[in-house]
């Protein structure tokens, strides 16, 4: 995969060019970027809300058989609590929004409650992947998230411990618990769209993208550009503080081997049928 070069981007005070996010700041090189984005999906499919930058429609991502996926049906964002009346209204009343799935754990719920009474007719899921202690442990692995972090720190090294971390969404029990629910709510909407976040959109929102977008038969390719884009749209503090990384991608790729990979995870773990994938994509792809 060629690595997004952006239009904007300007050489330093060196003379070396400096890539740039949507905004005009500078990224340094150990930030990921994705390839130019599909012509049939402009923009990794931001849509131009007032205070959330990295809310996106999967619309236009090409699926199985080539079936691109319908706009309007399926949403990622960042927490609905940081948007302006204006983009929660328009949520409700321009995308029918049916379903918000929330990947935060209590504490950040209880800090920045999302805006729900603006939006009475959709359903609200708390679809928790850590918890406040982040502490699950599976049958399969007796090491515990928290202690991964706590090795992780001790070696002072950011991109060892989130490459360490990323897998635990998955596979440690709050995480399946959570990505189940997520998954099992997303398939049974019947209309309107589906919306679902963390708290910038990169990480629990990232790996839930990655698994609807599997479902609908999504290219890896495809889908590691989409999950990348966030550190194109993220404010640029958040990003230089932890971004998508190929490498907590590949990471948990890894860890997911033996689940037989995310298709496997999807069918094995969180008990998706043939039947729901098909009539998924039914609903989703265009004819």
């Amino acid at each position: 995969m060629t690595l997004w070069q952006n239009n904007g981007q300007k050489p330093n005070e060196k003379g070396h060019t400096m890539a740039q996010n949507f905004w005009g700041d500078e990224l340094p090189s150990r930030v990921d970027l994705p390839p130019a984005a599909d012509p049939a999906r402009p923009g990794y499919g931001r849509i131009d809300f007032d205070k959330l930058p990295n809310t996106r429609d999967l619309g236009g991502m090409a699926g199985s058989d080539g079936r691109r996926v319908k706009p309007g049906l399926l949403l990622r964002s960042g927490t609905l609590g940081f948007g302006s009346l204006a983009d929660i209204d328009r949520l409700r009343d321009d995308y029918d929004l049916s379903l918000v799935v929330d990947f935060r754990n209590l504490i950040e719920l209880s800090e920045l409650p999302d805006p729900m009474d603006r939006i009475p007719a959709a359903r609200y899921l708390h679809a928790e992947i850590f918890s406040d202690g982040q502490v699950g442990v599976t049958q399969e692995h007796d090491t515990t998230a928290f202690e991964y972090k706590l090795e992780a720190m001790a070696q002072g090294d950011p991109v060892e411990f989130m490459t360490l971390l990323y897998p635990h969404m998955l596979i440690d029990e709050t995480g399946i618990d959570g990505y189940r629910s997520f998954v099992r709510a997303v398939l049974d909407v019947e209309e309107g769209a589906a919306l679902w976040h963390c708290y910038v959109g990169r990480d629990r929102c990232g790996m839930g993208s990655v698994l609807i977008e599997t479902l609908l038969g999504v290219s890896r390719d495809d889908i590691l550009a989409d999950y990348l884009a966030t550190n194109l749209y993220a404010p640029i503090d958040l990003t230089l503080d932890s971004p998508a990384s190929i490498c907590y991608f590949e990471a948990t790729e890894r860890a997911l081997e033996p689940f037989g990979g995310f298709m496997g995870y999807l069918t094995g773990t969180l008990g998706v049928t043939e039947a729901d994938i098909e009539a998924f994509r039914r609903r989703c792809l265009e004819d």
